[in-house]
């Protein structure tokens, strides 16, 4: 039985009338507008207080940020809401409620003209590029199939996740996952015991592997927006190597005592029933490279290879479509039919993420303006780490890059000594508390499944398939058992 590629991560459910929990969000939303009008009318608008700079929003302007990121990590976990959260329309409501009362702050409190500035940095500056790579990899990884089955030996698996794992940062996380999963699960399903693998696949192939260059996560291409060198991810392989290798040798150590558990009818049955992989769409590995070298090359407002002509504003984003519109016409749509290929999962990011990057102005704004007092609490690499690290595990991994590497910028003064990196639009940070944040958010995506948007896709396909996942607190046993000692060995070593 041939297995193809699916970017599918769910099935979307059908749009759906307005139900009660969407009318009382509803009217939550416009009571917070209310409470905004009223903060506005009686001048508490929160400047000079409890230690935040004369020009820093107020302290409660994160709550949105704050409601928004509980929704997406307490939504899907509820019964209740469960299906309702799975609907984009739904997604795409929450998202921008939490961005309206956002907005909404701004105006009451600083007028208009804060509201423009405020879009323009979020959403031209900072959403519209992040949102058209994510889709320029996703559209284009779509039109790449992968089938086969090998005889699942724990080399075998212990290969495909080293493979994953190095390609990662060149496809992006969410484009090695989509790509390898389903074959994966294909070699493996003649086997009982699965689990384990697809929780090591989701350590190395959607996180953990993702590290070595900004189109390999979210957090470290918002890091290149915001001025870091494409290629100083680079400086990240040796804590990249350590991780994966110590991984790679924990997970073949435990395959092949789960190997030994399997019946003879079940081995005879995998060494029998084997197909070779067979990989089409191939064109499509061009247009990856190319959207690669948009990223890299192709940076508006600076010179162009030295010949003397500056990219006009957008012109990377402009390419990278025109390159996702080379792949529709030129790959089969065949293969884009056989790995059931549509646009819900990357959908899913936008609703969300738009909202995301409004919300997120406030608690940036205030760690810029308060930074420095921050200093007590996260004076070294290593609480950079753990700091990042732990709400990279429970919230978004990429909001929570910013904000801290918001914070670390703050803490870098002019004069220092210290090696530090100078970002492309000014400024310059500690080179330790950018690594210390860059290992943090995208190592401990890991340790739940909503650190980071390919694990939930991949433990939807694999439940699809039939394997029974662990929970939400089940997958954090193996997570904290497995990982926690790693990233102490990472800490003691390279922070």
């Amino acid at each position: 039985m041939d297995v193809t590629l699916s970017v599918q991560d769910a099935h979307p459910h059908p749009p759906q009338k307005l139900s009660g929990l969407q009318w009382s969000a509803i009217l939550l939303g416009v009571a917070a507008f209310a409470f905004l009008l009223y903060t506005s009318l009686t001048g508490d608008h929160g400047h000079g207080g409890h230690g935040t700079h004369e020009h820093a929003p107020a302290m409660w302007s994160i709550i949105p940020f704050a409601g928004l990121l509980l929704s997406i990590a307490i939504l899907p976990l509820i019964p209740a809401t469960e299906h309702w959260w799975e609907s984009n329309q739904n997604r795409l409501m929450v998202s921008l409620c939490f961005a309206g009362i956002t907005l909404a702050y701004y105006f009451l409190t600083y007028g208009a003209s804060k509201v423009t500035t405020i879009l323009d940095h979020a959403i031209l500056a900072e959403y519209i590029p992040f949102i058209v790579l994510l889709f320029s990899l996703y559209v284009i990884s779509g039109g790449i199939s992968l089938k086969g089955d090998l005889a699942a030996h724990p080399s075998t698996n212990t290969a495909f996740l080293a493979v994953g794992a190095l390609i990662a940062s060149f496809v992006g996380t969410t484009g090695a996952s989509m790509l390898l999963i389903r074959p994966l699960l294909q070699t493996n399903s003649e086997r009982q015991y699965v689990r384990h693998t697809v929780i090591f696949f989701i350590f190395l192939v959607s996180n953990i592997g993702g590290c070595l260059l900004p189109i390999g996560d979210p957090p470290l291409f918002l890091g290149y927006l915001k001025g870091v060198g494409f290629l100083w991810t680079l400086n990240l392989w040796m804590p990249w190597a350590t991780m994966c290798v110590i991984l790679l040798i924990v997970y073949f150590v435990w395959d092949t005592l789960a190997y030994r558990k399997e019946t003879i009818r079940d081995i005879v049955r995998d060494e029998t029933q084997v197909r070779k992989l067979k990989l089409t769409g191939k064109l499509n590995l061009l247009w990856l490279l190319g959207v690669v070298l948009c990223v890299a090359l192709v940076k508006p407002g600076q010179e162009f290879l030295g010949l003397g002509f500056k990219p006009f504003p957008f012109m990377r984003e402009a390419l990278m479509l025109l390159l996702v519109a080379l792949s529709l016409r030129f790959t089969r749509k065949q293969i884009r039919s056989d790995n059931r290929f549509n646009y819900h999962a990357i959908l899913e990011v936008a609703a969300l993420f738009v909202g995301i990057f409004i919300c997120m102005q406030a608690p940036i704004e205030i760690l810029r303006a308060s930074g420095a007092s921050l200093e007590p609490l996260l004076s070294s690499p290593m609480r950079f780490f753990w700091a990042t690290g732990t709400l990279s595990s429970f919230l978004d991994n990429a909001p929570t890059y910013v904000v801290f590497f918001e914070t670390a910028g703050t803490m870098t003064p002019a004069d220092t000594a210290a090696e530090t990196v100078t970002l492309a639009g000014g400024g310059m940070i500690l080179e330790s508390f950018l690594v210390a944040i860059s290992l943090g958010a995208v190592f401990m995506g890991a340790m739940t499944y909503i650190g980071n948007g390919p694990n939930f896709m991949v433990k939807s396909i694999a439940e699809q398939s039939g394997i029974r996942m662990p929970s939400f607190f089940g997958y954090m046993l193996y997570s904290c058992a497995i990982l926690i000692p790693l990233l102490i060995v990472v800490t003691l070593i390279f922070l």
